[in-house]
């Protein structure tokens, strides 16, 4: 039997991981921007808590998920993940790793950061909430917002450098799900169904809590 190794267009990305993405995308966006508005309180701890929700999502899936979702199949240890950065400020594209159509190693490391990040603002949002530690935890919460803020734009230009080093569009990847592959690389499916429940889900949590229905969460 003859298996084909020519480069074509492959599924990578899982609808559940793209949905996953982009409504991250949406949940951080639309919480900094409602960070300073007393008026927009509620839309605020709508989005903040979307966002944790979303995270846990994530760890969930990067255990049950599809090959390339799995957090077995793209974090790698200290010494791989510097060499791999080490790499990039040379210039050179890292062939150790050029088979791997999923995250490369400091993607990895971005997502990881972030899904600490984002689970650590909204522990302190909440802890705000509740009056916990005063002014220490609003100070907090804003410095890790920043620095949370700091990781996603460090993503989105090495994104954008990636794109141009490896000729091939990482964004438009993680909007259609495909890279180019040979056919073994391809995952089993795009699994429809469950990114649809997420937005869904997403979409039910953001109205109860920006209703006030879980009050426990933002009074």
């Amino acid at each position: 039997m003859r298996v084909t190794t020519q480069k074509q267009w492959v599924l990578v990305w899982d609808l559940p991981v793209r949905v996953f993405h982009w409504l991250l995308v949406i949940s951080f966006a639309g919480a900094w921007l409602t960070a300073e508005s007393e008026a927009q309180q509620m839309l605020h701890y709508a989005f903040g808590y979307s966002a944790c929700a979303l995270i846990l999502f994530r760890i969930v899936w990067g255990v049950i998920g599809t090959r390339y979702a799995r957090f077995t199949h793209f974090i790698k240890g200290p010494t791989d993940t510097w060499h791999h950065i080490k790499l990039l400020f040379t210039g050179k594209s890292s062939l150790r790793f050029s088979s791997n159509l999923g995250h490369n190693p400091a993607g990895a490391l971005a997502m990881i950061s972030l899904i600490v990040l984002v689970l650590l603002i909204g522990i302190t949002g909440y802890w705000i909430v509740k009056d916990y530690y005063g002014d220490f935890m609003s100070d907090a919460h804003e410095t890790i917002a920043n620095i949370a803020l700091g990781v996603v734009i460090i993503h989105v230009l090495a994104a954008v450098i990636m794109s141009y080093m490896q000729k091939e569009n990482l964004v438009k990847a993680m909007v259609t799900g495909k890279k180019q592959g040979t056919p073994s690389q391809a995952i089993r499916g795009p699994l429809n169904l469950v990114g649809i429940v997420l937005v869904l889900a997403w979409v039910y949590l953001m109205f109860v809590i920006y209703s006030g229905a879980i009050a426990s969460i933002t009074q």
